[in-house]
């Protein structure tokens, strides 16, 4: 199964809160803790998008977004930067990178489904089965 979006995040809440704050919202949820897992799955088995923490072990966020975009295959995969590190000069190395959205920690749930959203789409909504009998 693919997923819709891949959560790269290393603090557990953090990480246990997107996921459930996406997946309530309807999207397919994948996720890693570090920037060479990150990597690995996004080679193996593209998401939709990718919702990238900058201060990651292994390889930083930067080093991600710099490599995704390096990448015939990934260069035009939608990422959503949500990070700790606000300072305006994060914000703008992370554009000039190539990141597609930014939001900063703390954020609202809904700045987040929104930001999703904005990037790939409402959820695919589930489908009736064929010849199903409805009351």
């Amino acid at each position: 199964m693919r997923a819709d979006v891949l959560i790269v995040e290393d603090e557990p809440a953090i990480l246990t809160s997107l996921e459930f704050i996406l997946q309530h919202a309807g999207w397919k949820i994948a996720c890693v803790s570090d920037g060479e897992a990150a990597m690995q799955y996004i080679s193996s088995s593209k998401p939709r998008v990718v919702v990238l923490d900058l201060m990651l072990p292994k390889k930083n966020g930067f080093e991600v977004l710099k490599a995704l975009r390096a990448d015939s295959k990934t260069h035009d995969l939608p990422i959503l930067i949500l990070t700790a590190k606000g300072q305006q000069q994060d914000r703008s190395t992370a554009l000039e990178l190539g990141a597609n959205d930014f939001v900063t920690k703390p954020y609202a749930n809904s700045d987040v489904v929104d930001a999703v959203q904005n990037l790939i789409g409402k959820p695919e909504l589930s489908k009736p089965a064929k010849n199903r009998k409805l009351p």
